[in-house]
């Protein structure tokens, strides 16, 4: 059986009733987070440059955090745009990218079209999100290292997916939104660190609303072999040799990868792969209260891989200084957090900031600092001009899978700290509500309203 025909079966097989009380736990942590976000990004340049460049578009879906409305389509792109703008969004081990946003704006914005409930939304969402994930399996770890932004290249297969799903579409419809998706799939890692990355995001969206529209019109695309045709995309993207097509197939379902190893939730507004060596330099703010201005050397050290695009000893812009490990750890050991504002008003360049900056260095670690199987581990050591040192060890960050969560009241705090930039209290207070009982709702309608300025 292809890649395609398989993922087609599984997703128009799937039904609510299939889907245990992890899955929708996990599914609503999901929703919560990345409704959040996409508030707290909503004003960021690249989401209202992108939003006066589509004026024009009219329709009815909700521009999250505006007073505007337009076509699904163009809602998709904003709204992807919007929730990684401040690369704040939930992450997955499996993808190694951010698996909510490819999928939940185009599935809103679909919902503002027609009247949908929440327990189709789920399952749509939970659909997509297993096909991008097994994908992922398929071709990680060589597609993310060669440089593709997996999020996007992926994350398009599971958009289409979900939107095929939530559409109704048929076995053979789906199989060619997925073949359409193919198509849409882009992003480069060159881009990180500018407006372009989170763009990717609204892209794909868009891409995989797009092909599921498509598919439903009678659109064509080659069902029969898209994935692994000589010039498809497994040997385009990732080249012979460097995917695995079994992997994937038979790990479908056997968990659901949205609940293991499952939604990895940010509590900083910033490239994941710095967030080890965040954790790190906070717990030694805590426990040893140290005067920056006493700091002699400060080594970092995280995964190599990570490193690649986190070695930024001086970030030219808020956007590049999210994926600086030197400056997230200088505010880190400056101010005990990392906060939005960090990456506002150039904040990178505060003097105190870029004086610290020139006393880290970063390094990968080696065998004997974590297991070869780990990835996401991080270590910060900090010597005093005294001659004291101090360190701190991580083996993975808080709330990077669902075998070590970030706390409930935490994962609130954050939705209400990423609303209140665009949002009435009341309306928040509504809308947690609304989430936390997403099963219950009637028609997603009820919710989106709530997240649009009067």
């Amino acid at each position: 059986m292809s890649i395609g025909n398989f993922f087609a079966s599984k997703v128009t097989e799937l039904e609510y009733k299939d889907l245990s009380s992890e899955i929708l736990h996990w599914a609503k942590v999901g929703i919560l987070d990345t409704v959040g976000v996409t508030l707290a990004g909503a004003n960021e340049p690249c989401a209202t440059i992108l939003s006066e460049v589509l004026t024009g578009s009219s329709g009815p879906a909700v521009v999250f955090g505006t007073k505007r409305s337009c076509s699904a389509l163009d809602a998709a792109f904003i709204n992807g745009t919007a929730s990684h703008a401040l690369d704040f969004d939930d992450c997955n081990n499996t993808m190694g990218g951010h698996p909510s946003v490819p999928i939940l704006p185009a599935l809103f914005a679909l919902a503002d079209e027609i009247k949908v409930s929440g327990k189709d939304f789920i399952t749509a969402y939970v659909a997509g999100f297993e096909v991008e994930t097994k994908l992922a399996m398929m071709v990680n770890f060589h597609h993310y290292s060669k440089g593709w932004h997996p999020t996007t290249t992926l994350g398009v297969f599971g958009s289409a997916a979900a939107c095929s799903k939530l559409l109704k579409l048929t076995h053979e419809q789906t199989k060619v939104a997925l073949a359409i998706a193919a198509s849409g799939a882009s992003g480069l890692k060159a881009n990180f660190g500018s407006m372009t990355k989170p763009m990717h995001i609204g892209r794909c969206a868009r891409e995989g609303l797009l092909a599921a529209k498509l598919a439903k019109q009678g659109f064509t695309a080659n069902v029969v072999d898209v994935f692994e045709h000589p010039q498809g995309f497994l040997e385009v993207y990732n080249g012979a040799g460097n995917y695995d097509i079994d992997k994937g197939l038979q790990a479908w379902g056997a968990p659901f990868d949205i609940v293991k190893p499952g939604i990895a939730i940010k509590q900083y507004p910033c490239c994941g792969s710095t967030h080890p060596a965040i954790d790190c330099a906070i717990e030694l703010f805590q426990s040893q209260q140290i005067n920056v201005d006493e700091i002699e050397l400060v080594n970092i050290w995280i995964h190599e891989r990570r490193l690649k695009h986190t070695n930024r000893p001086l970030p030219k812009s808020e956007l590049d200084a999210k994926f600086s490990v030197q400056y997230v750890v200088a505010r880190a050991l400056a101010d005990g957090c990392v906060a939005i504002e960090h990456f506002e008003e150039s904040q990178y360049s505060d003097p105190k900031i870029l004086s610290l900056m020139q006393k880290i260095q970063a390094a990968p670690y080696g065998d004997k600092q974590f297991s070869p199987d780990n990835h996401f581990g991080g270590e910060v050591r900090i010597q005093l001009k005294d001659g004291r040192v101090f360190e701190a060890k991580v083996q993975e960050p808080l709330g990077r899978t669902s075998d070590n969560p970030l706390p409930k009241n935490r994962l609130q705090a954050k939705f209400e700290l990423c609303a209140r930039r665009v949002l009435a209290q009341d309306a928040i207070t509504h809308a947690y509500e609304f989430i936390t009982e997403f099963e219950s709702l009637e028609d997603i309608r009820d919710l989106t309203l709530l997240l649009k300025i009067n």
